[in-house]
């Protein structure tokens, strides 16, 4: 045993952020794929719309092991018709009792106009209090700046999610520039 303590993983190469209020909601992520300390990718889409639009869905970690999980989550929502959270209970469920899930290295952010999720590496479901959450290695740095931006001024949510991304890409050596924002708003019904 080498003394150091086990601890949550490190997430390398991304930031991810997702704000929702006022029935609207949005996330947004960087492009840069690192390996070790090379960049690989400028451009990855890290951010996905899923169950017709409905649903975004944002991943950090071992890229493998998030589009695993993607496509479990994607499964899960069509399951049970698009209901977020019960997909997410789902899924966490699954990865709690699953061998080959249990060992996948990843985070995911999901949204929907009405609730924001974080399904961590171990199985638990996260809903933040003040409806912002920020994965990947520039997260706290993301998570800070939207609150601060949420607090302190009426942009929408898409605004606070990219301003958040630039501000961390001006600090996150993982993070860059190359930013792809979502968004969703509440339908009314009958629409």
């Amino acid at each position: 045993m080498d003394g150091r303590c086990p601890g949550p993983p490190r997430w390398h190469g991304t930031t991810v952020v997702g704000v929702v209020r006022d029935g609207q909601a949005a996330m947004g992520a960087d492009g840069q794929v690192t390996v070790g300390q090379q960049v690989m990718k400028h451009s990855a889409r890290k951010v996905r719309r899923l169950y017709q639009g409905r649903v975004l869905v944002g991943f950090a970690g071992a890229v493998a092991d998030a589009l695993t999980l993607l496509e479990r989550f994607e499964e899960k929502l069509e399951a049970h018709g698009g209901q977020m959270a019960r997909a997410a209970a789902e899924l966490a469920r699954d990865w709690r009792t699953d061998r080959v899930l249990r060992r996948l290295d990843a985070l995911l952010l999901v949204a929907d106009p009405a609730h924001l999720l974080v399904l961590s590496g171990n199985g638990e479901i996260v809903e933040p209090d003040d409806g912002v959450a920020a994965i990947g290695s520039g997260g706290p740095v993301a998570l800070a700046a939207a609150r601060a931006l949420l607090r302190h001024t009426a942009l929408t949510p898409a605004q606070v999610v990219e301003e958040a991304l630039r501000i961390t890409a001006t600090i996150d050596i993982y993070t860059n520039d190359r930013i792809v924002v979502e968004q969703l708003h509440e339908t009314a019904p009958g629409a």
